[in-house]
């Protein structure tokens, strides 16, 4: 077999891993937030100002907001389920630290604290969590995009060939999840006055980089004959097709359609789709071809799982952005928030349970096919993800009131705390300038950061022979290849620059 030929058999005829796996890695991330958050408190507390060092401020990002999932998904990965206990225990031990070296003058009953926290009101021009899902699911996307070439890689995290459930497969539905929480319709929902149709004409200018992205990964992998996993996609669909005609059909829907009705939008859609997979030959057409063998005559043929897919993922798009508005509406207090993450577990909850009774009626979940059971189970999984975050916002929250003045990037500001003295009050509100957050530099450019990652993964692809590393020499190129990305984007922010003109 050719090296090319190697590396499609490497990535292929996978079937995934157990749900109970991907939901304790979807812990990770989380725990890796709170504990960087705890950190800098614990530093604000010795020497009464933030990690004013962009270099360490970068260092300290990186070994404890990226290093750990590099790990947990190569070498660490027969104990995974270990590893959130043990990051959880470090958290808590910093936490004991913080509680019991506070200021002297902070010094209350635990009861003083807890009411204190539950009154205190937040920072209502953003969503701490939304931005941090985002960015990680990019980070986990751009480190599982190489590190699946690597034998350290454990193959049951790779995409499932037809039917399962794997790491992969899940940042798929994760990026349309995202996506849709913040798409336009979402964001101008205070903007009441603004034309119907608004929101599909910013979609239409703003979707074409998407196009040419997906026409340049086209050209580029067929003119080097880039290994590739055909029944994927097909021979020439890609994600970045998917993304932008997922982002058009919904804008269309949803300037058409009432938006505040988007989840019976996306549960007719999903429901009539799967209603076709179970009772007509369209599913045969999907895993064999036409001629039922795996032909791949004709676009439609060549390209059917990306094109008929799409109404998979158009579906999770509109549940998204049914939890879009639904966290807008939430109030900018600890005592709502508490009260919606009930919501949220309320919700993975009764999709969990309608996921297990859809694939015992029907079938198990396919990315391939992004069937009912695809939907459910990726709108659980990207709740849960998104709860964990706003858990870890709130412990946050709860820190940071324990030691007036201090501050976690990409955290929650408290605008008002209650029964605090009015000095205490005053450096609650008052703005500290922002610092330099490896969160926020990966914000301000995501997309130059996908495709940074793309164009490094298949650099090394093409320099190395990944199937016959070794673990530490996979370490090291992981490593290189997320910090040099990570330290562009870093760089980019500090000198104010967004490379989006469109």
């Amino acid at each position: 077999m050719s090296q090319k030929q190697l590396k499609e058999a490497f990535i292929s005829n996978l079937n995934g891993t157990s749900l109970l796996e991907i939901s304790a890695g979807l812990s990770l991330p989380p725990l890796c937030l709170l504990c960087r958050g705890l950190l800098l408190i614990l530093h604000y507390l010795h020497h009464g100002k933030p990690v004013s060092s962009r270099k360490y401020s970068l260092l300290l990002d990186f070994l404890v907001l990226v290093s750990p999932l590099l790990f947990s998904c190569t070498v660490l990965s027969s104990i995974i389920f270990f590893i959130p206990v043990i990051l959880a225990a470090f958290c808590a031990g910093i936490f004991s630290k913080i509680y019991s070296r506070r200021e002297r003058e902070a010094r209350a009953p635990f009861e003083q604290i807890v009411k204190e926290f539950q009154k205190a009101r937040l920072d209502p021009e953003c969503i701490p969590a939304i931005t941090v899902f985002r960015v990680y699911v990019n980070v986990l996307t751009s480190i599982s995009i190489l590190a699946v070439d690597f034998p350290q890689y454990p193959r049951r995290y790779a995409k499932a060939e037809t039917y399962g459930t794997g790491v992969m497969d899940l940042g798929v539905g994760a990026f349309i999840f995202g996506n849709a929480l913040v798409c336009p319709e979402v964001r101008q929902e205070s903007h009441r006055t603004q034309p119907r149709f608004s929101s599909l004409a910013r979609q239409v200018s703003s979707v074409w980089p998407l196009l040419f992205l997906g026409v340049g990964r086209l050209l580029s992998v067929k003119s080097i004959e880039y290994h590739e996993h055909t029944s994927e996609y097909g021979v020439h669909w890609n994600f970045f097709f998917t993304l932008a005609l997922v982002r058009l059909a919904a804008s269309l829907l949803l300037a058409i359609l009432p938006k505040q009705k988007a989840w019976l939008m996306a549960l007719a859609l999903a429901g009539f789709y799967q209603l076709l997979l179970s009772t007509t030959s369209l599913k045969t057409f999907i895993l064999h071809g036409s001629d039922g063998r795996g032909s791949r005559l004709g676009f439609l043929d060549a390209n059917r799982e990306g094109l008929l897919s799409l109404f998979g993922y158009l579906a999770v798009y509109l549940a998204s952005v049914q939890v879009g508005l639904w966290l807008l509406q939430r109030p900018s207090s600890v005592r709502g928030w508490l009260g919606a993450l009930g919501g949220l577990a309320l919700a993975v909850l009764l999709l969990s349970v309608v996921l297990q009774l859809c694939q015992a009626c029907t079938e198990p979940v396919s990315r391939r096919l992004a069937n009912l059971p695809f939907c459910l189970w990726v709108l659980a999984h990207c709740l849960l993800l998104l709860g964990f975050f706003v858990l870890a916002d709130l412990a946050l929250v709860f820190a940071k009131l324990l030691v007036r003045g201090s501050s976690v990037p990409c955290c929650w500001k408290v605008r008002q705390a209650p029964d605090s003295r009015e000095k205490h009050g005053g450096e609650a509100r008052r703005d500290r300038p922002s610092q330099l957050c490896l969160i926020s530099a990966i914000n301000k450019n995501q997309l130059l950061f996908f495709l940074l990652a793309n164009v490094m993964t298949g650099a090394v692809n093409i320099l190395i022979d990944t199937i016959h590393s070794k673990a530490a020499f996979t370490l090291c190129i992981l490593h290189l290849y997320m910090f040099f990305n990570c330290l562009i984007m870093y760089i980019l922010h500090a000198r104010n620059i967004v490379l989006k003109f469109w």
